[in-house]
């Protein structure tokens, strides 16, 4: 049975008839739209991150973080040809609207162009972070692009000049989709909230959401353009003229606000934390989610009381593998603290996820969570996707008091951790930050503390940190300072753990791999890699002296460390 066993992250529809869908379990699958069956499916090397049809239908393109867009026929999923000069993740490719050409968007900050035999004929440069999204300019015989970027820039690219038309800045916020009209007009959502209409009129900016737009799709014929924002709304505007508001409406917790298609002038196709799409009728406002079935991916790990407790895309706590509770969310963190094990993902909704009940409610997704002890009262401190570091204390009797909100970033918080009287924060836009326990005030801020985006982070002891990135590198922070350390990973560094001592830091990628820093030899004593699927988090078991790894393909796996003085830096793992 074809079916996705990990996120939809990409979306796209032809005439009504297909839809197909890309995921985070690596996979390709091209669905009949109405009998909702899988048709086929193809493979990438690693996370499927978008997927389009060409204007006829005949063919599909694949964007993936194995740094490649793939090239498929349709209905069969046949590969016709890789477009591999990427040298990081492929966030979206696009169709051009007449000719055999597919343009790239790439986090190696470029665009690039090629035929439909994989022949690479233009390389665009000049974007100075990743490029998020790419369409091409109006027109059938359109030999412009439009690329939008996380340096806040949205540029214009001309094949055959080869080089720059414009260069439109937005005021330096990251901007993560782009909608291009029939008659030139640029949509561009951002981090704001924001939709930006670029137009030989000048640029207008219109408030749409409580936080940022992740993506926006444009129906050119009913002059009808759909935002989806991590506020986990979906809004639909009337862009016949100035924009406007049309109808809005709440996402179930199953919908990812990622992608979507249009399948009709009155239904849109979703991606989703499940097996399939989900579908939204516009005109009742109905959601149909009976195709979408829970998937079994560990986003977070830890153990606790002698067990093991993992959550994720279904918001089922499984302990020692056995399902315990349900939250009815995707959740991304465990956190221990006080009696409680805190958890909270796409909904916003912190949980306690040994019951499963709601905490406290918050604008914007949830990300990580550390634990720490203020005035003997344990407290736990849980990272927003809009920036905030929320402050719980946790008493005797069970009561949970939200204590403070700290301006940890003005972006996704990636990472939290505590040592000593101090919180520690990593970001996506790279940065890092150092705040006082005691009395929750900033003590410094590093704004380029990673070369790319920073993933996550965890405590040394006495006041110290780790953190991991995009970059590849693991850094260890004493203050503002850091020492980096390249690490042995090809692909981008998820997750980070240490043992309690400082010994030991495990670092965890997308691409299945682990590997560990011993902090006193300066090597990297254990390289290995138990999965093909992501390694989503890391923990420490101190009762079993050994680092856990949970993945998307659903499972833990075990990470040794070598035995005290038997670190020899040979990169082998130690049974």
């Amino acid at each position: 049975m074809i079916r996705h066993n990990g996120p939809i992250s990409g979306v796209a529809a032809f005439d009504g008839r297909l839809v197909a869908t890309a995921g985070y379990d690596n996979q390709l699958v091209l669905w009949d739209a109405g009998t909702r069956r899988a048709l086929a499916r193809a493979v990438h090397d690693h996370l499927a991150n978008q997927v389009a049809f060409s204007p006829d239908g005949r063919h599909l393109v694949s964007s993936s973080s194995d740094y490649t867009a793939r090239l498929w026929s349709v209905p069969d999923l046949k590969l016709l040809a890789v477009l591999s000069d990427q040298q990081d993740d492929v966030e979206m490719s696009a169709f051009h609207p007449s000719k055999d050409l597919i343009a790239t968007a790439s986090r190696d900050h470029r665009v690039r162009v090629y035929d439909f035999t994989g022949a690479l004929l233009h390389t665009f440069t000049g974007h100075t972070a990743d490029v998020i999204s790419v369409e091409w300019a109006a027109g059938g015989d359109a030999d412009e692009l439009v690329s939008s970027s996380d340096d806040g820039t949205v540029k214009r690219w001309s094949l055959r000049t080869g080089g720059l038309v414009d260069d439109i800045d937005l005021g330096g916020i990251e901007t993560d989709t782009i909608a291009v009209a029939p008659d030139g007009v640029v949509y561009a959502g951002n981090d704001e909230g924001e939709i930006v209409v670029l137009s030989e009129g000048g640029t207008a900016t219109h408030h749409a959401h409580d936080a940022g737009i992740k993506r926006l799709v444009l129906d050119a014929a009913q002059g009808l353009l759909v935002s989806l924002s991590y506020d986990r709304t979906l809004r639909i505007w009337d862009v016949s003229g100035e924009p406007r508001p049309v109808a809005s409406a709440a996402f179930p917790a199953d919908v990812w606000p990622r992608s979507c298609a249009f399948l009709d002038g009155d239904t849109l196709a979703f991606a989703t934390f499940g097996s399939s799409y989900a579908v939204y009728r516009i005109a009742d406002g109905v959601w149909e989610l009976d195709h979408v079935e829970p998937t079994h991916g560990v986003n977070a790990v830890t153990a606790h009381e002698g067990r093991t407790l993992t959550i994720g895309d279904a918001g089922i706590l499984r302990t020692d593998g056995s399902p315990t509770a349900e939250t009815g969310s995707l959740c991304n963190f465990l956190t221990p603290v006080g009696g409680r094990v805190f958890s909270g993902g796409q909904l916003g909704t912190v949980f306690d996820a040994l019951t499963g009940e709601a905490l406290h409610q918050h604008r914007s997704p949830l990300n990580c969570g550390a634990a720490f002890t203020r005035d003997g009262v344990p407290h736990v401190v849980v990272g927003a996707y809009t920036g905030e570091g929320l402050v719980f204390s946790v008493h005797p009797d069970g009561t949970v008091k939200h204590e403070a909100t700290l301006p940890l970033h003005t972006g996704a918080v990636k990472g939290v951790a505590v040592s000593g009287d101090l919180i520690f924060a990593v970001c996506a836009d790279a940065a890092a930050s150092w705040f006082s326990v005691r009395d929750f005030t900033e003590l410094h801020r590093v704004e380029a503390a990673h070369d790319r985006i920073a993933n996550g982070c965890a405590p040394l002891p006495g006041g110290r940190f780790a953190s991991v990135s995009r970059d590849r590198r693991l850094r260890l922070w004493d203050g503002p300072e850091a020492a980096v350390h390249p690490t042995p990973h090809d692909h981008s560094v998820k997750c980070v753990s240490t043992s309690p001592d400082g010994r030991y830091v495990a670092t965890g990628s997308y691409s299945g791999a682990v590997c560990v820093f011993d902090t006193r030899t300066g090597t990297w004593p254990v390289a290995l890699r138990p999965t093909t699927a992501g390694v989503s988090s890391l923990c420490h078991d101190p009762a079993r002296g050994v680092f856990l790894a949970g993945s998307y393909d659903g499972r833990v796996y075990d990470v040794p460390v070598p035995a005290a003085g038997d670190a020899d830096g040979s990169g082998e793992a130690r049974p």
